[in-house]
């Protein structure tokens, strides 16, 4: 492997920053979060999205999310067709071997994958229709959701887009046999939350009132 280089300056800095205070302070936490091993009370589905950052919105410390970020936060169906499945992986390992008691689906606003989405299903972006399309293929996932908002407003359209991507895969984590008992069996409970970055507001789906402001 030829390709790879050394880490740059700015995080070598960052890092011997962090070990010089946010570890020596804690040292006896990390050791033993590195003795026990992991025991996280939730599995966050997020964004890839560079500005969605799950354990600040939460003020999390190390050892409690097992955090899974893909594009667009979204869970594809049950499909155990012996291809890779990275989100399906980590969607079972937090299930069956971690015990999570609650899985959390976090959207967020101006997601540059829901809007590939968008603007494939609208017609608009061929390149993403190619079946080598990596990302137009993951976002494939996502065109029940479209469905169902195709006809509101142009304005309205895209933001009620990205809240159906949280939707979408909760109904999606409910296909994994896994998922299912889980929940029918009261070990497990699943949510759905959308953030506007922009505003630091943060809404969570209400069965019965949609999406509402926590």
């Amino acid at each position: 492997m030829d390709v790879a280089r050394p880490l740059p300056h700015y995080l070598i800095q960052r890092f011997h920053g962090w070990r010089a205070t946010t570890y020596q302070d804690n040292k006896a936490w990390f050791r033993r979060l590195a003795e026990s091993g992991q025991h996280p009370r939730a599995m966050v589905i997020s964004c890839c999205d560079s500005r969605v950052h799950v354990t600040s919105i939460f003020g999390a410390d190390e050892g409690e999310f097992f955090i899974h970020r893909n594009v667009a936060n979204l869970v594809p169906p049950y499909s155990p067709d012996g291809t890779y499945h990275g989100t399906s992986a980590a969607v079972e390992y937090a299930v069956t071997s971690l015990g999570v008691a609650h899985i959390v689906v976090l959207g967020h606003s101006n997601c540059g994958g829901v809007k590939g989405c968008h603007d494939m299903c609208m017609g608009h972006a061929p390149a993403l229709e190619e079946k080598t399309s990596f990302v137009g293929r993951w976002m494939d996932i996502l065109r029940p959701g479209f469905e169902r908002v195709k006809d509101l407003p142009d304005a309205d359209r895209p933001r009620a887009l990205e809240k159906e991507a949280v939707l979408v895969s909760l109904e999606n984590l409910m296909t994994f046999p896994f998922v299912r008992e889980a929940v029918e069996g009261e070990r497990l409970t699943l949510h759905g939350l959308w953030n506007d970055t922009g505003a630091g507001q943060l809404e969570h789906y209400d069965p019965l009132r949609g999406f509402v402001a926590v």
